[in-house]
C-alpha cells in the first residue's frame, strides 16, 4: 500500500498565536497588520464574519472594528516564528518525513498499513493544541494535490471536525465537484479562465481532461496537476530545503528619512540580519544589492527610487565585508533633497561557506572577522539576538518601523516574558 499525504494547516495561525497567550481573545476578532500597522494581513474568523477584508488599510477598517470590540496586534513576526517552528518539530513525533511548506503549512507522509488515517490525523491535532494552543487541520490523501483539496474541506466542513481522510476514498469524487477550478492548488486566476472558457469548472472536470491538451494549455505543470488529482504523486515531499538562492532583507520606514547617516544605519541593522542568516545556513555571498526609495504614493516633489550592486570574486559571510560592499553601493545612489520612505539589501551568488577557496590578499584579515563574527553569533544565540551588535546598527533608529500595537515577544525575549499576578 503506498503512503498517504497529509497537509496540516495552523487555523488563522496569526490570530491563534496572540489567543495562545490571552485567553479573553477567544471568540473576538481579531486582526493583525502588516509593518507599519498599515494594512490588515491576517484576520480571525470572527473579523472575516464582521466584513473585515484581507488588505485593507487600517484606517478604512478602524471604525468597524471599533464598533465590534475587535483586538488589533502589528505583526510579532519573532512570536509567530517560534510558535511555528515548536508545531514543526512536533509533527516529527508522528512522522520523520515533514515537508514545512509555509509559516503554518506542512505537508506529511503517513502510513495506512500501519494507523487508521482519520484517528491518526485527529490524533495529531489534538495533540498540537496541547503542546502549543494552536488548533489545526488536515487533509488527507493520495498526492500533495488532493491533500490540498482534504484540507480546504475540512476546514470549512462541520462534520469532518477538522479532519478530511480522502485516501481512496469514495468520497473523493463528490470532493472534487464541490473545488471551484480556481481552489485547485497550482490553479492561478489566468489558468482559471482559460479553463472555465473552454467549459471546465471545478477539480473534477479538470481530472478528466486529456493530458496532451492540459500539457499544452497549463504547461508540464498543470498535467502533473491532473495527474495528482487522479491519484498519481507527481509532486514529492521535499524533506530537505532546496538551497537559497538569495537573501532578502526590506523594510518601510516609521517615518520618512532625509540623511545619509541615518539611512546607512538602517542598512547595517539589514545587513547584520542577512549575515546571521548566511552563517547559520553555511553561505557566503559573491554579489550584494543595495535599493532606496521615496514614499511612490506622495511623491515630493518626484518620486525617486534606485539600485546599485556589487561584486565580488571572493564570496564571505562577514558583516565587516559585507558593509564595505553595501557602504559601496548606497554612496551611488543616494541623492540628497529627498524623503526616504524605503531600504533593503539582497545578497546572492551563494556558495557554501565551507569550500571557499584561499585568498590572494588579505586572507588573514579576512579570518580575522569570520572568527569575530563567529565569536558574536555565540553570545547571541547564549544571550538573546542584539546582546553583541555594530554601533552603526540602532535597531531602534528613527528609520525604525511602526509597531504600536505589537504584543510581547513571550517565547523569545527573556523582559519580555509572561507575568503572573
Amino acid at each position: 500500500m503506498s503512503q498517504a499525504i497529509a497537509l496540516l494547516d495552523a487555523n488563522n495561525f496569526y490570530a491563534s498565536c496572540e489567543r495562545v497567550f490571552d485567553r479573553s481573545l477567544y471568540k473576538k476578532p481579531i486582526v493583525v497588520l502588516s509593518n507599519n500597522d498599515g494594512c490588515i494581513v491576517a484576520r480571525s474568523e470572527e473579523a472575516k464574519k464582521i466584513g473585515i477584508s484581507m488588505g485593507s488599510p487600517l484606517f478604512k477598517a478602524k471604525g468597524l472594528l471599533d464598533d465590534n470590540d475587535a483586538a488589533i496586534f502589528s505583526s510579532n513576526y519573532t512570536l509567530y516564528g517560534d510558535i511555528s517552528a515548536r508545531m514543526m518539530e512536533h509533527l516529527r513525533d508522528f512522522t520523520p518525513q515533514v515537508e514545512i511548506y509555509s509559516i503554518d503549512e506542512a505537508f506529511m507522509a503517513l502510513d495506512p498499513a500501519k494507523a487508521n488515517l482519520d484517528s491518526l490525523g485527529r490524533e495529531i491535532c489534538e495533540q498540537l493544541y496541547k503542546w502549543t494552543g494552536i488548533p489545526t487541520s488536515i487533509g488527507i490523501a493520495e498526492t500533495k494535490v488532493l491533500a490540498k483539496i482534504a484540507n480546504r474541506i475540512a476546514k470549512k466542513s462541520e462534520k469532518a471536525k477538522g479532519v478530511l481522510d480522502l485516501y481512496r476514498s469514495p468520497h473523493q469524487e463528490l470532493a472534487l465537484e464541490k473545488t471551484a477550478i480556481e481552489d485547485v492548488w497550482g490553479i492561478g486566476s489566468s489558468y482559471s479562465q482559460t479553463l472555465r472558457y473552454h467549459g471546465i469548472h471545478t477539480a473534477l472536470d479538470l481530472r478528466g481532461i486529456d493530458l496532451r491538451w492540459a500539457r499544452k494549455a497549463l504547461t508540464v505543470v498543470g498535467a502533473r496537476i491532473v495527474m495528482e488529482l487522479r491519484g498519481t504523486p507527481c509532486f514529492p515531499l521535499e524533506l530537505a530545503p532546496p538551497p537559497k538562492q538569495s537573501i532578502t532583507c526590506s523594510r518601510s520606514f516609521g517615518r520618512t528619512i532625509e540623511n545619509f547617516k541615518d539611512i546607512k544605519g538602517a542598512v547595517v541593522f539589514f545587513l547584520s540580519r542577512i549575515a546571521e542568516k548566511l552563517r547559520r545556513h553555511r553561505l557566503a555571498a559573491h554579489s550584494i544589492t543595495v535599493f532606496i526609495g521615496t514614499d511612490r504614493f506622495n511623491p515630493q516633489p518626484e518620486h525617486y527610487s534606485n539600485a546599485a550592486t556589487y561584486s565580488s570574486a571572493y564570496p564571505t559571510d562577514a558583516d565587516q565585508e559585507l558593509q564595505t560592499w553595501a557602504f559601496n553601493c548606497l554612496s551611488k545612489i543616494f541623492r540628497d533633497g529627498f524623503a526616504y520612505r524605503k531600504a533593503g539589501i539582497v545578497v546572492s551568488g551563494l556558495v557554501p561557506s565551507d569550500k571557499l577557496t584561499e585568498r590572494m590578499f588579505n586572507d588573514e584579515r579576512w579570518e580575522r572577522f569570520r572568527r569575530v563574527m563567529r565569536a558574536v553569533d555565540e553570545i547571541n544565540r547564549k544571550f538573546g539576538r542584539g546582546t553583541v551588535q555594530f554601533a552603526a546598527a540602532q535597531p531602534t533608529g528613527i528609520w525604525h518601523g511602526k509597531a504600536a500595537r505589537r504584543s510581547p515577544r513571550y517565547t523569545t525575549n527573556l523582559e519580555e516574558i509572561m507575568t503572573i499576578r
